[in-house]
């Protein structure tokens, strides 16, 4: 596989990022991972403006978003896939060992593994951590995941695909790499920027398409809600057909079945919306 790193590609087995780079000793980056298909990115734009956002957030100089384009343009001449998950990771590049940044510039690398079709449904669980609504990092997509890692071991050793936060006041936030969304009496709604969660990319689109309320929500929404479902840039609109030990409908509820064909029909018509 090739890689882009400092400029250009590289091959995947001879790149090398410095041991001393802050997005490796403090976890001091921000990434995106962008869905690719047949070697064409979705919704490249609405990511590249995220990932701006983010690098502000951080304090980090804005990335380059031409050369991020330049690069994502040769790591997919270079690596065709039918499915795709390119990864664009910026981080505060080589400093010393301790939170203070060093002054040689940030590292900017891009990369692309394979990926499968998700299933039309998944099982979700929820855990006893709580996302902080009012953090330092708070809606930015950072390469500071330890949390969700251990959040989502819990969620695989009870047979599911992912886990669902809850923010500190109680409210339903997010899942590790994932938008939440619940039916309502045939309405939909996901929880607000405000309560913490990632303003994800795919998130937006389908409150943009389906007409989605953006509501504050208890966690035990999950308890009684119609439907559940999941959004992210992988998973595009994704039923839950299970969250612990609650089943819901083993198929999408036509909610969710509309909001799946909708999303499915605009981004087909459309790859940078």
């Amino acid at each position: 596989m090739k890689i882009w790193l400092d400029g250009g590609l590289q091959d995947s087995e001879a790149a090398r990022v410095s041991v001393y780079d802050h997005g490796l000793t403090v976890g001091d980056g921000i990434f995106e991972t962008v869905k690719t298909t047949d070697g064409k990115t979705f919704a490249l734009t609405r990511h590249l403006d995220r990932l701006t956002r983010s690098a502000r957030g951080l304090g980090l100089p804005d990335p380059d978003l031409d050369e991020v384009r330049r690069g994502c343009a040769a790591v997919l001449a270079a690596n065709p896939l039918p499915l795709g998950r390119l990864r664009i990771t910026y981080t505060g590049g080589h400093g010393p060992l301790g939170s203070d940044r060093g002054e040689h510039g940030p590292t900017l690398v891009i990369a692309l593994g394979e990926a499968n079709r998700r299933p039309d449904s998944t099982a979700v669980v929820t855990v006893p951590w709580t996302r902080n609504e009012r953090g330092a990092l708070t809606g930015l997509k950072t390469t500071s995941y330890a949390e969700n890692v251990v959040a989502l071991a819990r969620a695989h050793q009870h047979g599911a695909s992912e886990a669902l936060f809850a923010n500190t006041v109680g409210q339903l936030c997010e899942g590790t790499g994932s938008n939440v969304f619940v039916v309502l009496d045939g309405e939909i709604h996901t929880p607000p920027i405000g309560s913490g969660c990632l303003a994800g990319i795919t998130r937006a689109l389908t409150v943009e398409w389906t007409g989605a309320k953006e509501t504050d929500l208890p966690l035990d929404v999950l308890e009684h809600a119609d439907e559940v479902f999941l959004t992210s840039s992988l998973r595009d609109v994704q039923a839950v057909h299970q969250v612990d030990e609650r089943q819901l409908p083993g198929a999408a509820g036509p909610v969710t079945a509309k909001a799946m064909r909708v999303f499915e029909e605009r981004s087909g018509d459309d790859l940078d919306p």
